[in-house]
């Protein structure tokens, strides 16, 4: 079981300050085109297939995968990625929260298995020191704040 965690404040200083609603937004967009939000060419398909006010399911193609996501809203607070198909099983959560001295933060973190692998065996541990690394989760928490700041200035969010 691979299991992760990251938290970064959504407004550092010296960068344009992001609002709830306006991070809220970002991870929104982020859950109906992950396009938008990572590298060029990452994902090169993402389809919103169904929707309701709850929740909305993806069929996507990142990384050369194919995948099926039902993502689950907590409005202006939490937004969960189940891994319906695809090579992860499991939850991802991007979490909007106030610490204890009141800053906004922004919180990754997952529970999540390798389809068809060993469970703790070397894909699975090599995938937990991936999302616990430099360019794992907590980089991708830093890049959907400054895509969502662009998205801002561009007026698009």
């Amino acid at each position: 079981m691979i299991h992760s965690t990251a938290t970064v404040p959504v407004n550092p200083e010296g960068e344009t300050e992001l609002t709830r609603a306006q991070a809220w937004e970002g991870l929104v967009l982020k859950a109906r085109d992950a396009r938008l939000f990572l590298p060029p060419g990452l994902c090169t398909r993402c389809d919103v297939v169904e929707e309701s006010a709850t929740h909305l399911v993806r069929e996507a193609t990142i990384a050369g995968e194919d995948l099926r996501e039902i993502i689950a809203f907590e409005p202006q607070r939490k937004v969960t990625f189940f891994q319906a198909t695809g090579p992860r099983e499991g939850a991802i959560v991007n979490e909007l929260f106030e610490d204890a001295a009141g800053t906004l933060q922004l919180r990754f973190y997952c529970y999540l298995g390798l389809r068809g692998k060993a469970p703790d065996g070397p894909e699975e541990r090599a995938e937990q020191e991936w999302m616990d690394g430099d360019k794992g989760y907590r980089a991708a928490l830093l890049s959907t704040l400054k895509r969502t700041r662009e998205l801002l200035a561009q007026g698009r969010l």
